[in-house]
């Protein structure tokens, strides 16, 4: 003390040792910036900064496009959109199927369909004014009196003589029927003499006929009469009739 009390600046720089000695253990103590977590980052040198900032700038910037769930849709949303698939699926099969069945004419109709004067095809039933049901029986007398009146003819004379009865068929003159129509007295040879009952219709008949069913004409829709001039023992037709073709032996009339 009496060192102290002697020399005064001993003790100034004795407490100054012991302040400074103070402040560095509570320096020590107290967390630095690096343990604040500031300086915690990694450490980018130049090189390492340089390539990161380019691909910030250089990545374009994708915007979030928000993804619907079908389980986010209401339940009632979601049957109507199954009904609506299974609809469209079903009607596309309905009309594949209905193509299909265009595209083979080999198979005669079931239904012919007519306007008040003309023989419609198939595609265009849109267009009648009203149908005919075809029945096996039916479509085997017409293919037999095509036989019979035609069978040394062109098929083109075929199919004519087909378009005839058909005609025949759809005009209000004559019988509804293809039955009443073919046994009509008077007006089919073929009939009177008894060759209907004893032919037996071959590929050109029967494919002239589906031909005609399916719409093609050798004649037009208002041709109702056709005979063979060097056969006919009755020309009353010819002498009263207009003519409108020549196919082969047959001529006919309107």
């Amino acid at each position: 003390m009496d060192l102290f009390k002697q020399n005064r600046y001993v003790a100034l720089l004795i407490g100054a040792i012991l302040v400074c000695v103070g402040s560095i253990c509570l320096l020590w103590r107290t967390p630095g910036i690096e343990e604040q977590g500031i300086m915690s980052m990694p450490r980018l040198g130049a090189e390492s900064a340089i390539p990161m900032m380019q691909d910030q700038i250089l990545r374009p910037v994708e915007p979030s496009i928000p993804v619907v769930q079908r389980n986010s849709m209401p339940h009632a949303a979601v049957v109507g959109h199954e009904f609506k698939q299974a609809l469209d699926k079903s009607k596309l099969v309905k009309e594949q199927h209905v193509s299909a069945a265009k595209l083979d004419k080999t198979i005669p109709p079931k239904q012919i369909f007519f306007t008040r004067t003309a023989l419609l095809s198939p595609e265009e039933k849109s267009k009648s004014t009203w149908k005919y049901a075809l029945s096996e029986e039916e479509l085997l007398l017409l293919q037999k009196i095509v036989m019979a009146e035609a069978e040394g003819e062109p098929y083109k004379g075929k199919v004519a003589v087909a378009n005839v009865v058909l005609n025949r068929l759809r005009s209000a003159n004559y019988p509804d029927t293809i039955t009443d129509v073919v046994y009509q007295k008077y007006q089919f040879s073929p009939v009177r003499n008894g060759r209907l009952n004893r032919v037996k219709p071959n590929k050109d008949s029967v494919r002239a006929v589906t031909e005609a069913l399916y719409g093609r004409k050798e004649v037009s829709d208002d041709t109702y009469y056709f005979l063979s001039i060097k056969l006919a023992s009755d020309l009353t037709v010819a002498r009263t009739q207009k003519k409108t073709k020549q196919i082969g032996n047959h001529t006919f009339y309107k």
